[in-house]
């Protein structure tokens, strides 16, 4: 072993915990600070606290709290679909479906639903509005979290 290029090692090195705790250790430092130790430390005093140096249940509340105020968005929203006083125009079907349901006075979801109690066929009554269209309605309803009627769900040739 060189001597020349080994760390001085001090066998009476002096730790000292920010609870108040020392005692002596060997160590290439002459004085150790640190933040717990078994004197302090939750494991081994069996007390229920939380040992945060860096900060970091501090960001896992702030992130938990940031997830739990969008998640109450997200529900709002989707509660906001369900209510079926929205236009028929959120559901995406296309120019000439949404211009045929508009014609027939069927502006709301909320309209649409109530004809779908009825059955299938009110709808495929209306002019510019068939079988793909209906098809297409259903699959549009049931993505944007709409429950369709029992009448409807029931497949007619």
């Amino acid at each position: 072993m060189k001597e020349e290029i080994q760390p001085t090692y001090y066998p009476e090195a002096t730790v000292t915990c920010a609870c108040g705790n020392t005692w002596k250790t060997g160590s290439t430092a002459e004085a150790i600070k640190t933040d717990v130790c078994s004197a302090c430390h939750p494991f081994f005093t069996g007390e229920q606290r939380i040992v945060d140096s860096e900060g970091q249940v501090d960001r896992f509340y702030k992130k938990l709290k940031s997830h739990e105020e969008m998640q109450k968005e997200k529900d709002a929203r989707i509660t906001k679909k369900i209510s079926g006083d929205v236009s028929v125009e959120i559901l995406e079907l296309g120019t000439r479906v949404t211009n045929s349901l508009v014609d027939a006075k069927l502006e709301t979801v909320a309209d649409l639903l109530a004809i779908l109690e009825g059955g299938d066929q009110s709808l495929l009554d209306i002019k510019g509005f068939g079988r793909k269209s209906l098809i297409d309605l259903k699959k549009a309803l049931r993505a944007a979290n709409f429950e369709i009627p029992e009448a409807a769900e029931e497949i007619t040739v």
